[in-house]
This record gives structure tokens, sequence and C-alpha cells, in this order.
């Protein structure tokens, strides 16, 4: 990686990572490409028309979250009421679980959304209660699929929707469209897919083909929108504008923390909120619930990386009592802490351990994990990541097995960043950079944000910032030119003079009135340690 990068190449660069070139919202396929669309949404007619009862089960994600949120939203608008459950995390487990079935006797037909795809046992207790079921996820298919009145899952072989990485919302809104369709309703769709844009970011849906049209007019409707829950977030944070970022780093997390430390309910009220008032309340309180949560993430990724053995291919630790709510989260930063697929797992001192994975590099977490499967009594989810659950007596098994089929698959290890796009001289980094950047949002997965190199560059400063001291703001220069910068989470010490190495990436920094051009540090490497 010596060669420095010019516009065109990096153009160039980023423009295969579009082989079909740019969708627009004309370019999204018809609902009834996906298998039992058109079944599922003549039942639901027919049940709307009868006057049936509903349940709509969702999950406690934010796509769970969002999906649950648009079919109550589209119910609502129609004036049919329907009952919704968003199993509780702690005391139900995930998805359509037997734990929630009591709670949905007596209706005459059941809807998942984002879930259901491995809900053998419970499908056939809906079947004994005289329940139709129909499922909508896009979890990867277990080795037994349910039986159910209808099953829409773009991972199915059969189904001939020519996307299979969507996420629940995007299917949940497809199904909203089928029915609005055949029910000859006028109802308009984007104030439903800015919801939909939240969850194909959140969930870390590849950010090409229709996901990234449906993201940019969905970034572009929350922008506008007057929905009281956006509304009051926009207060909250003092933005108008939303990018990727603001979702996947801040509205994400603040809805996913009602489902990770109490009940997900709460955010799904939230968005439902009718009016300001309601919203801001509902808002305060998830704010509350990602405090606590950022405590005790930060608590559990101190203990769990002191657990870490340094010859595991894959990482698999165990503590007491570990917060249910936040080991998945965990995982995903040792997982970049040590650059290997991690698994963190919550002993509840009843023999049983339960908890999630997340993938690192090119690894298909899924597939090697799925190798362990008789050893595990729950086990779902896709190649970056994974949910599960196993008895105590079969933990030291459990790891030496993942060991096994790691090395049996010969996973090649990651040793260079595959965002790095290559070499800038900082003559190079300019307005028309970010200017070309732009052009190539949103970023997300499948589309990373581009990180660069810049190699002999000088610290002219290092001042600490922040509340708590523990991020950096540096003013760098290389063959006399300078370049502001900013590094988070770093309690490191650079003498003012030291030559380094950086990876980076670039933003446009927009302060009272004035934008400037400023260097996101990704890592700093010193000339000593410069091989």
């Amino acid at each position: 990686m010596t060669e420095l990068l010019t516009l065109d190449a990096l153009e160039a660069i980023l423009q295969s990572r579009f082989p079909e070139g740019f969708f627009s919202l004309k370019d999204l396929p018809s609902p009834s490409a996906f298998k039992d669309m058109d079944r599922a949404t003549e039942r639901i007619v027919t049940a709307i028309k009868n006057r049936e009862k509903i349940t709509v089960i969702g999950d406690y994600d934010v796509d769970g979250v969002v999906s649950t949120t648009l079919m109550i939203l589209f119910f609502d608008t129609i004036g049919y009421e329907v009952s919704w459950i968003i199993p509780n995390r702690f005391r139900d487990g995930y998805g359509l679980s037997e734990n929630i079935i009591p709670r949905i006797e007596g209706s005459d037909l059941a809807i998942t959304v984002d879930n259901g795809i491995s809900a053998v046992n419970a499908a056939q207790m809906c079947k004994e209660k005289g329940i139709d079921l129909i499922i909508t996820d896009h979890h990867l298919l277990p080795p037994v699929l349910p039986e159910a009145y209808a099953i829409i899952d773009p991972k199915q072989p059969e189904c001939t929707f020519p996307y299979e990485e969507v996420c629940g919302a995007q299917i949940a809104w497809y199904l909203i469209a089928s029915v609005k369709n055949a029910l000859s309703v006028k109802l308009e769709m984007m104030p439903l897919m800015e919801l939909a844009a939240i969850a194909i970011i959140a969930d870390m849906m590849p950010l090409n083909h229709i996901n990234r049209a449906m993201v940019t007019s969905g970034l572009k409707a929350l922008s506008k929108s007057s929905r009281p829950a956006i509304r009051a977030y926009k207060e909250y944070v003092s933005k108008e504008t939303f990018g990727a970022d603001d979702i996947g780093f801040f509205l994400a997390p603040l809805l996913n923390s009602a489902g990770r430390m109490e009940d997900a309910s709460f955010a799904v009220e939230f968005l439902l909120s009718s009016n300001i008032y309601d919203a801001r309340v509902r808002l305060g309180r998830l704010v509350d619930f990602n405090e606590i949560r950022k405590r005790t993430e930060a608590e559990i990724t101190k203990e769990a990386l002191g657990c870490i053995r340094e010859d595991d291919p894959v990482v698999v630790v165990s503590g007491d009592n570990w917060h249910e709510g936040v080991v998945g989260i965990v995982a995903a930063r040792l997982a970049k802490a040590v650059k290997k697929p991690s698994i963190v797992l919550s002993d509840n001192g009843k023999g049983v351990l339960k908890g999630s994975g997340r993938t690192f590099g090119t690894c298909d977490l899924f597939a090697v994990v799925e190798q362990a499967r008789p050893l595990l009594e729950k086990f779902g989810g896709h190649a970056a990541a994974v949910g599960l659950s196993l008895n105590h007596s079969n933990y030291d098994t459990f790891k030496e097995t993942l060991r096994q089929m790691y090395s049996k698959e010969k996973h090649t290890e990651e040793t260079v960043d595959p965002s790095i796009i290559g070499g800038l001289h900082f003559r190079d980094i300019t307005f028309s950079l970010t200017a070309l950047l732009r052009s190539f949002e949103p970023f997300g997965q499948g589309n990373p944000v581009p990180k660069f190199f810049s190699k002999r560059v000088r610290i002219l400063q290092a001042s600490k910032m922040g509340k708590e001291g523990n991020h950096l703001r540096f003013l760098f220069e290389q063959d006399g030119i300078t370049h502001q910068g900013v590094q988070f989470k770093t309690h490191d010490v650079y003498a003012p003079g030291t030559v380094v190495d950086l990876i980076y990436t670039v933003n446009e920094n927009h302060f009272r009135g004035s934008t400037t051009l400023q260097l996101m540090v990704e890592e700093i490497i010193l000339e000593s340690d410069i091989s």
C-alpha cells in the first residue's frame, strides 16, 4: 500500500462497490416476488374483512421494534385494532417462543416480524390452538422449518425476491404495501420508509442495491419528518438532518437500550408517540436506559478482556450473571479489540449459558457455530452475529469444537483492514475529496467509510478534549501542509515533533458557520513501530 491515490483512482474503487449501479425507489421489486407474500396478504385481508383477532409478535432489537411499529401504524391507519407483543429478553426469550403462546391464545391470526423462522415448537403450538401463523423473517433458515400458513423469508430457496440481505422491517414494509394494494387503501409509504431506514442501518444490512435506495430516501424523509418521536430526537441532539452515522451510532443505541436493559415496548411506545410532549418524556426514559447500558457494558467488557486466551482462534468467554442485554455489544467490543470472532456468554447459575457472538473480518460466524449445533439448546443469527444458549456441561466441548471447526475451514486472518482504500498525501486532502466521498454516501455495511493512510506525519500539537479528557485534538503536518485531527477514546500521550504514520477517515467539520477539513484518526503508528 505504497502508491498514493488520485481522485480518479478513488472514484473507480468506490464505484466498484456498486456493480449494479445506484438504485432508486422505482427499482424496488414487486412485493409478489417474495415467496408466500400473496398468500399472506390474502389471509390478512380475509382476517380484516371477517373482523378476526390479529396479534403481531416482534423482537427486542431495533429491527424488531421498527417492524412492530410499522405494523401497528398500518393497522391504526386503516382503523383496525390489533394486539402486539414484543417478548421480554429476560422473561420470554427470543421471538415467537413457547413462553408467549399463552399470551396469544384467542387470536385467529398471528404475524411475526423479524423473527419466527426457527420457532418450530411454538408454530406447532399455534396450530394446535387453531391460530393461523404468518412468519416474516430475514434470518438464516434452520434445518427444519416451522409449519405455518405462510413464511416470508428471502433466504428460502424458492423465493424469487432478488435480494436476500434485507432486514425484518423491510419485509414488514413490503407486507404493508401488499396488503394496502389488496385493500385499495390510500396510504403514503414514505413516512413508513423513514422508520424502515433506521432498521436497515441498525441491523447492519449492506448499503447497496435497494437497501441504499431505501436508506437514502428514508434519511431525507427523516430530516423532514413531523413524527413526534423524530422531532423530539432532533431537539435532543440539536440536529435537523441525519446521516447514516447519526442513526447507527446514536439513535439506534437509544432504541436498543430499552430491550437490552428492561423492555423493548418502551421503544415502540416512543416511536408511536402521538404528540411531542409524550415523545420527550419517552425519549428521556430511553436516554436513562442507555446511560445504564453504557456503564454496564464497560464493566463487563473489562472483565471479559481478562478472560481471553490468546491461542483461541474464536474467543469464547463467560461470566457469572453478566447482563444478558449487553453481551452482544461486549462481543463486538472484544472482536474489535482482539481482531477475532468473539462469543460472550452469561452464566445464570442454573446450569445454562446464554449469549451472543460477533464476527471479525471475513469469518462466517454462523457457519462456524452451526457445526456445534448439537451441543446448543438454542441457536440463530447470520454470518456476522449469532445468539445461542447451551448447558454449562457442554461449555468446554463447545469451545473445543469451535477451535477445530475454525481450523478446518482454513479461515484467513485479517492482517489489513479491508476498508483502508490507500495512501493520501496531505496536499490531496481537499474539499474535492470530501465532495467525492459524499456522492457515495450513505456509508455502512457493504459500503464502509473509506479509510486512508499517510506516512511520516509530524504531530505539531496534541491536546486533551472531552469532559473526561479521553479524546485528543491534533494539529498534523506533512511537507509544510497542516490538517486538524481528532482521536476518540484514547489516553495516549504524544510529544510535539513526534513523527508517525496515520490511519484515518476524512470529514468536514461545520462549526459556527465555518467549514474545515478534519482527520478522524483510527490509528497512530509510531516511527519506532513501523517496520
